[in-house]
C-alpha cells in the first residue's frame, strides 16, 4: 500500500526565487490530502503532477503564508466544475477565517465545503487510519501539527502451511487471515495462530508546521517512519528562533532524536537559506544523521518497516 509526500513550498512566511511557501500534499492509496495552501499551491500542484482531486486539506494555522492560495485553488476548483465535497480542517479559528473570505468567492463554489475546527487529542478516524492533530507552540496563533497513523495490519499468512493441513483454498483461508478458528470437514480445528504471523504495525508520519521544539510533538512523533519538522533558522539565529516562534534545524534534530523517528526531513527555510540549505542539513545531521532538506516538487516515499524476517 502506497504512502508519499509531496513538497509544494517549502520556504517560510515568502515566496523566493526557488521555493513557493507552505504546502505539502500527502498520498495514501490514491487518496491526496494537502497540509496548508500558501500562495500559488495551486500553480504548484500543475507544475509538480499533484490532482486536483484531492479531499481534504489540513490548516496548521492561519498565518498567511499557510492559507493565502486556499482562496484560489477554491475558484479553479469551481471553475472546473467539481461536485465532489471538499474538506477543511484546522485548529480554532477556521470557521471564522472563512466568513472573512466571503465576497472574495468562497460562498458561490459548484461543490460542498465542508469545514470542521479541529480539537488537540482527538483523532480524525479514516479507513484503516487516523489524523490525529496535535498542539504545537507558534507565536499568536492557534496552531496544531498533524499525525498520520495507520492501524495495525494483519500478520503474514502462510498459504505453503495451509496446504499442507489439507484447507482448501478460498473463504476458508480469508477467514482464518482475519482472526477465526474453522473447523475442517474432518472435525480439525485450526486456530489463526497456527498459519497468521504477528500483527504489524502501520506507518506514522508526522507534520509540525510552524513550531518551537516541544513535548507534544514528540509525544506525537514518538517512532514515527517520517518526521516533517520546521527549520526556519540555522545556529546563529537561534535567539530569532525563540522570539518569533520558530526552530533551529538543529532543534529539529533533537526533536526527531528524542522521538526516535526513522527519518527526519526539514522545511520551511527562511530565504537566506531558500538557495542553499546545506548549511542547515549539516547543523541537523550533527545531530540526527538521517536528515534531509526537502526542496519543491521533491516526494518521499514512506515505506513499511522490514522485519527480522525480511518481510514487511
Amino acid at each position: 500500500m502506497s504512502l508519499s509526500l509531496k513538497f509544494l513550498g517549502t520556504s517560510a512566511s515568502r515566496p523566493t526565487v526557488e521555493r513557493g511557501v507552505s504546502a505539502l500534499t500527502v498520498v495514501r492509496e490514491g487518496e491526496t490530502m494537502m497540509f496548508d495552501c500558501g500562495e500559488g499551491t495551486q500553480r504548484q500542484m500543475m507544475r509538480y503532477g499533484v490532482s486536483f482531486t484531492l479531499g481534504d486539506i489540513f490548516f496548521t494555522h492561519f498565518h498567511t503564508d499557510h492559507f493565502l492560495g486556499l482562496l484560489g485553488l477554491l475558484r479553479t476548483l469551481t471553475l472546473q466544475a467539481r461536485e465532489e465535497p471538499l474538506r477543511l480542517w484546522g485548529p480554532k479559528g477556521l470557521v471564522q477565517m472563512l466568513k472573512r473570505a466571503d465576497g472574495l468567492g468562497v460562498e458561490r463554489l459548484t461543490f460542498p465545503l465542508e469545514v470542521a475546527e479541529v480539537t488537540p487529542g482527538e483523532p480524525i478516524k479514516r479507513h484503516e487510519y487516523a489524523i490525529l492533530p496535535f498542539s504545537v507552540e507558534h507565536r499568536g496563533s492557534s496552531s496544531v501539527g498533524y499525525a498520520l497513523i495507520e492501524e495495525e495490519r494483519r500478520g503474514i499468512f502462510n498459504p505453503d502451511l495451509a496446504r499442507e493441513l489439507g484447507i482448501p483454498e478460498g473463504p476458508l483461508w480469508g477467514r482464518i487471515h482475519k482472526g477465526e478458528p474453522i473447523v475442517l470437514d474432518d472435525g480439525r480445528l485450526i486456530q489463526p495462530s497456527t498459519l497468521v504471523g504477528p500483527t504489524r504495525s502501520g506507518r506514522r508520519v508526522v507534520i509540525t508546521g510552524d513550531t518551537r521544539p516541544c513535548a507534544a510533538t514528540i509525544a506525537a512523533a514518538t517512532g514515527a517512519d517520517l518526521l516533517v519538522h520546521e527549520a526556519t533558522f540555522a545556529d546563529e539565529e537561534a535567539q530569532r528562533a525563540g522570539e518569533t516562534g520558530h526552530s533551529t534545524a538543529r532543534e529539529a534534530a533533537e526533536v526527531a532524536a528524542s522521538a526516535g523517528v526513522k527519518r527526519l526531513v526539514l522545511t520551511h527555510f527562511s530565504a537566506r537559506y531558500s538557495r542553499d540549505p546545506s548549511e542547515l542539513e549539516t547543523q541537523a545531521r550533527e545531530r540526527f544523521p538521517a536528515t534531509s532538506c526537502a526542496r519543491d516538487g521533491q516526494e518521499f516515499e514512506v515505506p513499511f518497516t522490514v522485519t527480522d524476517s525480511g518481510q514487511s
